[in-house]
């Protein structure tokens, strides 16, 4: 977590990322890269090509810098390696060119989600770039004051190709200290007995350094509502799952409890790209 992404549009959910960025940053050393997308219509677009309108588009460029710089004025920023980027973009598009372009290591991004048809037709540019990152994205949805990640529900049906993003898991909860609670959610539809779920995390944990775990069994309806409810049940710090990153008809007809839980979820999630 040596370079981190923080996406900001000035408002206060994006306040709260860069507030528990700038704590992730200090605990590991890390520098931020404040990234502004000025998303131009089509012909403002067309416009930069021709010469057209130019002073209206560095108009925009230049407050978007002014705000940047203010942020970095911060108290909460003092003594961190910050950089600021102005990209003229569609917003995910641009996030996960600059994240590429940059090797970050972890895109922070506050969210307040999306509900009913928004959520169905458009979904908010934090649910798109967990859907698309190769990169941890660590979503926040209110002020969190001091960012302290004891207790770290990582929720999974604990298959082998969740072992790679596990390795990441792992990573950050040691680094933070954190006990990790491996969850696996039972349903109706996908009920295994308490020995089958006990015996598959046993042999899936075997292979990781895990400084400090829990296994854990939650019955439930379905696994979202199990992963919610189980998290408040121990009051936990942060939500983690493993993403596919479902596109096009799949993504419409099966979704992705990922991209459910950025936008029902309260508590901090981070997901982790399979």
């Amino acid at each position: 977590m040596k370079k981190i992404l923080i996406p900001t549009d000035f408002s206060e959910h994006a306040e709260y990322a860069l507030k528990v960025a700038a704590q992730i940053a200090r605990k590991n050393d890390g520098e931020i890269i404040l990234l502004h997308m000025l998303e131009l219509p089509h012909e403002g677009s067309d416009a930069v090509g021709a010469g057209k309108d130019v002073p209206e588009i560095m108009f925009f460029k230049n407050a978007a810098i002014r705000k940047l710089e203010d942020l970095m004025d911060e108290d909460y920023l003092d003594g961190l390696k910050v950089s600021e980027v102005v990209q003229f973009e569609l917003a995910f598009d641009g996030i996960l060119k600059i994240s590429k372009k940059n090797e970050v290591d972890l895109i922070v991004m506050g969210s307040h989600g999306a509900s009913g048809y928004k959520e169905m037709f458009i979904g908010s540019n934090a649910e798109k770039v967990v859907r698309n990152s190769e990169v941890p994205v660590l979503i926040i949805k209110k002020e969190q004051g001091d960012f302290e990640v004891n207790n770290f529900v990582f929720a999974s049906d604990f298959a082998e190709e969740i072992k790679k993003p596990f390795e990441k898991a792992v990573s950050f909860a040691n680094k933070f200290g954190a006990t990790l609670h491996l969850a696996m959610i039972n349903t109706p539809n996908n009920f295994k007995s308490t020995s089958e779920c006990e015996n598959v995390m046993k042999n899936f944990v075997s292979g990781f350094n895990i400084n400090k775990y829990e296994t854990h069994i939650y019955n439930e309806t379905n696994v979202e509502k199990g992963i919610l409810n189980f998290s408040n049940s121990i009051n936990a710090d942060l939500i983690g799952m493993s993403t596919h990153g479902r596109k096009g008809l799949s993504h419409f007809f099966n979704g992705s409890i990922s991209e459910d839980l950025v936008n029902h979820a309260n508590r901090p999630v981070i997901t982790f790209k399979i």
